[in-house]
């Protein structure tokens, strides 16, 4: 399905922010891993979490769920012997069950997805989980890959972090239930360390032991841990937000998010850092964010290593600010669902903003009088890319017509219902 989005003056009133992504594969996962029943209130639903949801039930795990919960009881660390598991088109969920299934004989993760995670590498974790005496089958470090576990040690394991912190996050999950105790060495740079705290909180929430530098470059694991079962609550989702409220900013507004917390651990919160850097009216009280947008934006320079989710709605407003914007510090968002630097820009050049890229930023010339629009454009099959673009469409002064758009829901299914409910002209039409 296609999405045609039509300039769209004013947004006006208040949604709930939907439940974060990060945290809701998380809990699901440590639920899992533990013997004994579990709860998670307000769990997210979209692709990657489902996703999850299907791995772990596939893996032993039992799973009861109603409009506001789930509850999970766990196979903790002994998961059912399965040949295959479909982790669809997400990446994180592939990566964390890749460590976990190193509990389990033989597991092959099947590839359904060949143009999109199909592409993408895991060479830095195989390595990794080959440290752990774990023997894995691949094609050059993509699906499908298949996973030989069962006599999995701990040690010192040594891991890239320069390419993603998923694959340190798997090792996270699991080196606390073997039976040995390890160290894990994180060589070169950890991009999103942002998301390494987040992984930790969870693990420490669920009972668990982990001795973390303060840099997060080296960790001490004590082996022979036990995952509890715990009552756990998601918190709203910043790197879904963000779009809505640059989608704000943009235009003139009266918008306000619930359910966005002031102190949290996403990185993506620095979103509402950003649009008070670029001069938008904005307030965040009680959890609430509320942006009284005037379309009048001024450009901002970020590292946008921390806020990686954020970044592709923050270049979205940056095409509508006065003076000229730079996103650095970025090389990561070209390792996702598609290359979020060199992709997104030329989509962006095709509805007339005025972009530039080198290999870790991204440029962007503002337009504070609009773009053309009055383009069909490819999103990729990515989330992101979709719900940045439609925020550029608010401000074009011809229609944008959003190919594939119907893939939003990855992350956030209700993304265009949110926007329809604040103002926002959006229509579906078929392909």
């Amino acid at each position: 399905m296609d999405v045609i989005v039509k300039p769209t003056p004013t947004l006006n009133g208040e949604i709930g922010a939907l439940s974060s992504k990060n945290y809701t594969t998380r809990y699901l996962l440590a639920a899992a891993l533990a013997e004994g029943t579990s709860t998670i209130h307000y769990p997210a639903h979209s692709e990657d979490s489902d996703a999850m949801r299907r791995c772990i039930r596939d893996l032993g795990a039992v799973l009861e769920e109603d409009d506001s919960k789930i509850v999970i009881q766990g196979f903790g660390s002994h998961p059912r012997d399965v040949r295959e598991l479909n982790v669809g088109n997400a990446g994180a969920v592939l990566r964390f069950l890749m460590g976990v299934t190193a509990l389990c004989p033989e597991v092959t993760f099947v590839n359904t997805y060949p143009d999109s995670l199909g592409k993408r590498p895991h060479d830095d974790l195989i390595d990794a989980l080959g440290q752990l005496g774990v023997e894995v089958q691949h094609e050059q470090g993509r699906l499908p890959i298949t996973i030989k576990g069962g006599n999995a040690k701990g040690g010192h394991i040594r891991v890239s972090g320069s390419v993603s912190s998923q694959y340190l996050s798997a090792l996270l999950f699991v080196t606390p239930l073997l039976a040995e105790d390890s160290t894990i060495e994180v060589l070169n740079d950890l991009k999103s360390k942002v998301v390494i705290g987040q992984t930790l909180e969870v693990l420490e929430q669920a009972g668990i032991i982990i001795h973390a530098s303060d840099d997060y470059m080296s960790f001490r694991v004590p082996g022979g841990q036990a995952y509890q079962p715990q009552t756990y609550t998601v918190q709203g989702d910043y790197p879904g937000s963000a779009a809505v409220l640059a989608a704000a900013a943009v235009t003139q507004s009266d918008v306000k998010i619930l359910r966005l917390m002031e102190q949290s651990k996403q990185g993506e919160r620095a979103i509402v850092d950003v649009l008070r850097m670029m001069e938008v009216p904005l307030t965040h009280e009680n959890d609430v964010v509320h942006v009284q947008g005037n379309g009048k934006l001024k450009a901002v320079e970020f590292d946008g290593d921390a806020a990686t989710d954020a970044v592709l709605a923050m270049v979205a407003a940056a095409v509508f600010a006065e003076g000229t914007s730079r996103f650095y510090n970025v090389e990561n968002l070209r390792y996702k669902e598609c290359d979020r630097i060199t992709d997104y820009l030329n989509e962006l050049r095709k509805a007339g903003a005025n972009v530039e890229e080198r290999q870790a930023e991204i440029i962007v010339h503002g337009r504070p009088e609009g773009v053309e629009g009055g383009v069909e454009i490819n999103a990729h099959f990515d989330h992101r890319v979709i719900m940045a673009l439609t925020v550029v469409g608010l401000r074009s002064k011809e229609p944008l017509r959003i190919r594939d758009a119907h893939h939003v829901a990855k992350s956030y299914p209700q993304y265009f219902d949110h926007l329809q409910a604040l103002g926002a002209s959006v229509q579906w039409v078929k392909e």
